[in-house]
This record gives structure tokens, sequence and C-alpha cells, in this order.
């Protein structure tokens, strides 16, 4: 596989298989909140084709501010249905369409030091707002494998019932929309599926690009966070739209990611293999990591459909073709949770 352009990467990202069309034959009206982020445009585009191929006449209808009115533009080309509006705002929110089906996107993560308490308002309060909004509705929403805290790297990553010990003001903010999703969930009966993330990547954005852009650009890579996890984008919404047929009161928790645990190192030097070079390096592996263990999530979902082999051949070729960037470094090194 090759994809060299924007088009085909939209294209493959949104393309959908067989579960999201059985989800979508079976959801009903679908509203994707904060729908112009990273995750949004696909996931909304993927909803859409998924819908249309099991021929049922779903709406997906995609709400944001739009500050890029590229993304919108390519959403109605695609059928995807859009409303300008702001979850902060009293009279946008309540004026959005009520669907039995909503997707939570409305987030904040960087640029969360030095304006923490918008951060907050859009992790915190703003999810709040939208749970009661919609509570008769199923919702689902991404939160971040930020809220645990580092572990060994040989005990492969928290689950579902390690104890939440958030680093930095971003991952406490992530603590408190999951702890109040909670309590609306339980207070109004509002069925709801919480997603720990950790990270979603694409060939524009995410861990993998910058690790290959260092080693492209002959740039040292830091070894201080010196494993992760990641699952390609296209696989994280899938199982998103997916996940809403398993919302329940108290809400379904968790772990989204890939079934290995990386080494930055050895990733590093398959993109020097690739682009004839030997990466540098600075610092060195610490033997704790934020780690995720997805097995709940890949025994319900089933394994991802790209491999990380796949998803490093396919982004050094990107790389290599000078493929656009979101110019978004993850900062995923960062062990002081500031971002």
């Amino acid at each position: 596989m090759i994809v060299t352009t924007e088009l085909e990467l939209e294209e493959l990202l949104s393309r959908p298989n067989a579960a999201d069309r059985e989800a979508m034959a079976n959801m009903g009206d679908l509203l994707i909140l904060g729908v112009n982020g990273k995750m949004g445009p696909s996931l909304a585009m993927r909803a859409r084709r998924a819908a249309d191929e099991a021929g049922v006449k779903t709406r997906v209808i995609g709400v944001s501010r739009f500050s890029s009115e590229a993304n919108r533009k390519l959403l109605e080309k695609s059928g995807v249905e859009t409303i300008s509006a702001d979850v902060l705002d009293d009279g946008d929110l309540s004026a959005l369409p009520d669907c039995p089906a909503v997707i939570s996107l409305a987030a904040r993560k960087f640029g969360s030091t030095g304006d923490e308490p918008y951060t907050w308002a859009m992790n915190a309060y703003a999810p709040a707002r939208i749970a009661e909004r919609f509570k008769h509705s199923a919702i689902a929403t991404f939160s971040s494998g930020n809220v645990y805290p580092l572990t060994p790297v040989a005990h492969g990553g928290s689950t579902e019932d390690s104890p939440l010990e958030p680093v930095g003001e971003y991952a406490m903010s992530a603590v408190a929309r999951e702890r109040l999703l909670s309590y609306m969930s339980k207070k109004n009966g509002t069925p709801m599926a919480i997603l720990r993330l950790n990270y979603a990547v694409e060939l524009r954005y995410g861990v993998l690009l910058d690790i290959g852009l260092k080693v492209f650009k002959r740039e040292t890579v830091d070894l201080r966070m010196g494993n992760a996890n990641v699952i390609w984008q296209g696989d994280a919404n899938s199982i998103c739209l997916r996940a809403l047929r398993f919302a329940q009161s108290p809400p379904l928790v968790m772990n989204l990611t890939g079934p290995e645990t990386i080494s930055v190192r050895q990733v590093a030097t398959r993109f020097g293999e690739l682009f004839g070079c030997k990466p540098g390096f600075s610092g060195e592996e610490s033997p704790l990591a934020l780690l995720n263990n997805a097995a709940k999530c890949h025994r319900t979902f089933g394994y991802p459909t790209l491999a990380l082999d796949d998803l490093i051949d396919l982004t050094g070729q990107w790389i290599c073709c000078d493929g656009p960037t979101l110019n978004k470094p993850t900062h995923f090194e960062a062990r002081d949770g500031k971002f």
C-alpha cells in the first residue's frame, strides 16, 4: 500500500469496514461534537460512508466552531451535515438537534500549560454540559491514557482497573471529565462509553511522524520516554463508532490503543533503514513510561487493521514524498505532564 496524497489519506482514514456498517445500520442519527479537530473529520466521513453502504438514511451531523472552512467544505462534500456552534455557549448548545447517538470530541490538550482555566472548561465543564443536554442519548467520548501514572515498561501498561494518578493539569482535567461524566450518567441514567486513547496516529500527525521526522532531518531522537503505544486513527475511530452499542450506565470505560509496546529506539532505527541513515539519540530510556494495556478493547473489537510495521512504512513513505503535516508535535516524550 502506498499513500502519497491527502485525498488518498482521507479515503483510507474514512474507509468503513463491515462492523462500521453494522453499527451505523442500527444507530439512528449521529451527532459529532468537536468535529473539526484531528480525528473528527475522518470519523464523521467514516460514519457517513458506513451508513450509505448499509443503505440507511441516518443523518450524520458535525458540530464545531469551524475555524477551518476547508474541513467544513470537505465534510459537506462527503454528505455530512454541519452546524457552527460553541458548546460553551448556552444558546448554541440548547439549539442543537436531539439525536439518539452522540460522540463528543470537544477537548483540549496542547496549549494547556499557561491557559489552564480554558483547558478545564473544555475538558470538564463542557462535557458535563453536553451530558446534561443529551441525557436521553447514548454518548461516546475519548478520554486519555494520561489519566494513568508512568508504569514499569515490563508490566505491559495500565489496565482499566489501575489507579488514576494524573501528572499535570491536562491529565487532571481529563480525570475530572471522567468523574463528571460518570456522575451525569448515574444521575440521569445516560448510557456512555469512555475511551482512554493513547495515542492515535495518522500520516500527518502522531508519535510515529514525530520520530520519523527527527530521523529524516538528522536530528537527535529524545529517549526520555523510551516506550509508547500507538493505534491507527482509522481503527480508533472505528472502535469509537462501535462503542456506542456498548454504552451503559455507569459508563463503560475502556483503554484504546494498539497491542504493542513500541520502543522509540527501535522505531527510530527502522526509520533510519528506510531513509538510509543512522539515527542519533539523546537521553536514556527510563524503566517507567506512559503505557496502556488495551487487551479488553481487543477482546471486544478485535485487533487493529494496520499493524505497527505497516504504520512505520506508510509514515516513512509520506515523509519521503514531503507529505503535508499538521505541524503539531505530540510532545509524547514529556514526563512532567506539561503540554
